[in-house]
């Protein structure tokens, strides 16, 4: 009885918490919550109306929604970057941080969920996706696969979190038994999530520009380089912002990851051109499309083109140690290379997919204003998630918020988060 007494006053002060703060905590989150009503506002309008509010066509039936999904599977799987050095090889200045990079990965499988959401024509279909109470066509069905990892790895997050983060607010040791067995599965769910992602695409055997084995290897690098970049990134925002510590050690760990998975990426990357360019068939035309235009039409190309030169620009800042060990151009490479990501995982991996058509059209893709305003919506939700689970971790991880201490007296002090 004392146990659940102790567990309902955790879950009331944490409630309590959540409506702590300073005025710059109340300005962030209500700005963010206005966003999220106008994306809210935004996906209505598309719910009544359809999906003919969206640039989606019958030639290309995935857009910018489907490009964020793929784009932040990988997000949520860098965080085993963080999970690794302090679980397997017991970094001690990622100990005490690596549960923000897990609540990153929670906040981006909710993203990824809603993304999925929105793009569904009937979205009151949604709960057939669920394992055991929809009806899907498991196990054939690479989608089926991909729902079941993408919850999987947000359960495990959860639990991880959510029970360090209690016994750490009870002041007490934690029992290797209840988290150490769910790490170590974490690990390799990771990878799972990126990789059914991909063998989602490589599996549509009518679509010749993503039928490559190196689909997969691609998506990891990508997202072990824009994943950690945007982890240095928020680290650095939270030590500026908040009063947990970050050693300097931990952020240049991070950046060497960020700099071996770039260069892997810009490797694998130059071994796809060189298999669609060098053979010259009809198959390289969604590449030809892609990279250089195809029938006049050229609307991917400027977008491509930057994402890969802001890449290697990243790698040039992060090869070059002068360069890569001052913070400035150390945030612009994390900044170059997210974005850089961003637009070759996403639009540039999945529009070209559907062009040229199998009758030889090319019907090209824009999303429209009420889609940009949808996506803006749900990408504020999801840092209005993290920004809330931040909110209540900091205290408890800095010692600041213990069972034994009132509340009161922690929200007395001057909370900057």
């Amino acid at each position: 009885m004392e146990m659940i007494n102790k567990y309902l006053m955790f879950l009331w002060r944490v409630y309590r918490l959540s409506f702590r703060g300073s005025f710059r905590y109340y300005l962030w989150m209500s700005a963010l919550t206005v966003i999220c009503l106008i994306g809210l506002f935004a996906y209505c309008r598309q719910f009544v109306a359809g999906l003919a509010l969206t640039g989606m066509t019958d030639q290309v039936s995935w857009g910018v929604y489907i490009a964020n999904f793929t784009f932040l599977v990988g997000v949520a799987a860098a965080a085993v970057m963080l999970v690794i050095p302090v679980y397997v090889y017991n970094n001690k200045h990622l100990h005490d941080v690596v549960i923000l990079g897990e609540l990153l990965a929670i906040a981006a499988i909710v993203m990824c969920l809603l993304f999925v959401t929105v793009d569904l024509g009937r979205p009151d279909r949604f709960w057939h996706l669920f394992p055991i109470i929809g009806v899907f066509n498991f196990p054939v069905s690479m989608l089926s696969w991909d729902v079941l990892v993408l919850l999987g790895y947000l359960f495990l997050n959860l639990h991880i979190c959510g029970y360090l983060l209690y016994i750490k607010y009870l002041d007490q040791k934690p029992v290797p038994l209840f988290y150490i067995p769910f790490v170590l599965i974490a690990i390799f769910w990771a990878i799972s999530i990126h990789t059914v992602t991909a063998f989602l695409y490589v599996g549509l055997v009518g679509r010749p520009f993503w039928n490559a084995a190196i689909v997969a290897p691609r998506f990891i690098g990508s997202a072990f380089t824009a994943g950690p970049a945007l982890i240095i990134v928020i680290f650095q925002i939270l030590r500026r912002c908040t009063r947990i510590q970050i050693h300097d050690a931990a952020i240049q760990l991070l950046r060497q990851i960020v700099t071996i998975s770039l260069l892997v990426n810009l490797f694998l990357l130059g071994c796809e051109l060189f298999k669609e360019f060098y053979s010259d068939s009809i198959h390289t035309s969604s590449a030809r499309y892609l990279f250089f235009g195809l029938n006049g039409k050229v609307g991917l190309v400027p977008y491509i083109w930057f994402a890969i030169i802001s890449e290697m620009v990243a790698a040039f800042i992060l090869i070059v140690p002068a360069f890569a060990k001052k913070i400035f151009f150390l945030n612009v490479a994390c900044l170059l290379a997210f974005i850089g990501i961003w637009i070759e995982k996403g639009m540039g991996m999945i529009i070209p997919g559907f062009l040229p058509t199998p009758l030889g059209e090319i019907v090209e893709y824009f999303p429209t204003l009420n889609e940009a305003i949808i996506c803006v919506g749900i990408w504020s939700f999801g840092i209005l998630l993290y920004s809330w689970m931040v909110h209540l971790a900091v205290p408890i991880l800095t010692g600041n918020l213990r069972h034994n201490e009132k509340l009161e007296h922690y929200e007395k002090q001057a909370i900057k988060i």
